[in-house]
């Protein structure tokens, strides 16, 4: 393990080649903010102290997230990808030579929002991991790990060297287990845990395509693979194999911390264009099991468009333009909130189509097509909120406690 490093300073534009490698997981010009006055009111059930970040070409905007005004716009790179830092203010901007930090000034002192120069240099960055007061930057061009205290962000970093470069990710678990997946340039088979020495307690070859994680109750943590999931819990790897084989693909895993169950993404066809999905998966993961569950017509979702809300349930933002509650324990759709007009797949994943994300009991909705964001009430439905830009949306990251 050595020190990361951390650098201060301007960066240059994104290549085209790197924006490639940049696989999709699981973007100028002054932006208003315009609200129908018909949908005022307020984004919850009380005053809110988050922030929206919502990438664009060549700029982050940071909106308020209760009135879904521009707080700030700033410079970027052409493209870039958002995470939550994990420590309900700062979100991590992908570019080109790492991860930069961003300062949305969510909290009670509503501080202005600003884009740091702090940027954690990084070959091809990929998977960003809060969990357990620590925060896992990975690099894809090394497989290096670089862990982050998440409530001290700019203070002394370590770095786990990786072995073989692939896309893949890393965490820490609450007792300094690290978890990361194994891999190289053409092929992911699995993943290994090791303990606060760096000996490996544990390992797993049994996941190929191994991509992105998720940590449900219990720390139980899965890994979606083409073939099924895996899962890590009490020092030991578990393979649950999906019912469609030899292609029966998760790679995104959707969590709730109080909740044992995981909802996942799923895919029958490796060979299938676009990025358009019609069922997801529900993992039990204290009776180890998988499911599959196909969602109503007009449900379709891309990897953006589903996320964890009130009562555990997964909130699935359809083709139709509508968010489908699907309620993990009966694996039923139980309600649609219409919030967005009807939209098609991207032809390319990078390409701006509608997101979500949620914070306590609000959705946040891009829709690129009128280059708006809205604020959804998840109790009632009510589309609360809605925010005009000058460009088109693209990623979203929420930052507040």
């Amino acid at each position: 393990m050595r020190t990361s490093p951390i650098r201060r300073g301007g960066l240059a534009a994104i290549p085209a080649a790197t924006l490639l490698l940049l696989a999709a997981c699981s973007s100028g010009g002054d932006a208003d903010t315009s609200a129908d006055e018909a949908q005022a009111g307020r984004a919850g059930s009380g005053e809110s102290s988050a922030r929206v970040a919502v990438s664009y070409e060549s700029g982050v905007a940071v909106l308020d997230g209760e009135t879904l005004e521009v707080l700030a716009d700033l410079d970027s790179e052409e493209f870039t990808r958002l995470n939550p830092a994990g420590d309900g203010r700062h979100v991590m901007v992908t570019v080109a030579d790492g991860f930069q930090l961003l300062d949305t000034g969510a909290g009670k002192d509503g501080a202005e929002p600003r884009m740091t120069d702090t940027v954690y240099e990084a070959d091809t960055p990929g998977h960003v991991v809060p969990h357990a007061g620590r925060t896992v930057l990975y690099a894809d061009g090394t497989s290096d790990s670089t862990i982050l205290e998440t409530d001290d962000l700019t203070g002394e970093a370590r770095t786990v060297a990786g072995t073989e470069a692939h896309h893949g990710v890393s965490l820490v678990l609450e007792d300094g287990t690290f978890l990361t997946t194994v891999g190289d340039a053409e092929t992911r088979s699995g993943a290994v845990a090791q303990d606060a020495s760096g000996t490996t307690v544990a390992e797993s070859d049994q996941c190929p395509g191994i991509h992105g994680e998720g940590t449900a109750a219990g720390e139980v943590v899965v890994f979606g693979c083409e073939d099924g999931a895996l899962l890590y819990a009490d020092g030991g790897f578990q393979k649950l194999a999906a019912p469609d084989q030899p292609y029966g693909r998760m790679g995104n895993a959707y969590v709730s911390e109080s909740s044992p169950l995981v909802v996942g993404d799923y895919k029958t066809d490796p060979d299938a264009e676009g990025y358009l999905l019609g069922a997801v998966t529900v993992i039990d993961t204290t009776d180890g099991t998988l499911e599959v569950v196909d969602l109503p017509d007009g449900a379709d979702y891309t990897f953006r468009g589903v996320a964890r809300g009130p009562q555990d349930r997964a909130f699935v933002l359809g083709t139709d333009g509508s968010i489908h509650v699907l309620d993990p324990e009966s694996r039923r759709v139980v309600d649609a909130f219409p919030v967005i007009d009807a939209w098609e797949g991207p032809a390319e994943w990078q390409d701006p189509h509608p997101s979500l994300k949620v914070h306590d009991d609000v959705a946040y909705v891009t829709e690129p097509a009128s280059k708006a964001v809205h604020a959804v009430d998840l109790t009632t439905g009510e589309v609360l909120r809605t925010a005009t830009l000058d460009a088109e949306p693209n990623e979203m990251a929420v930052a507040g406690d």
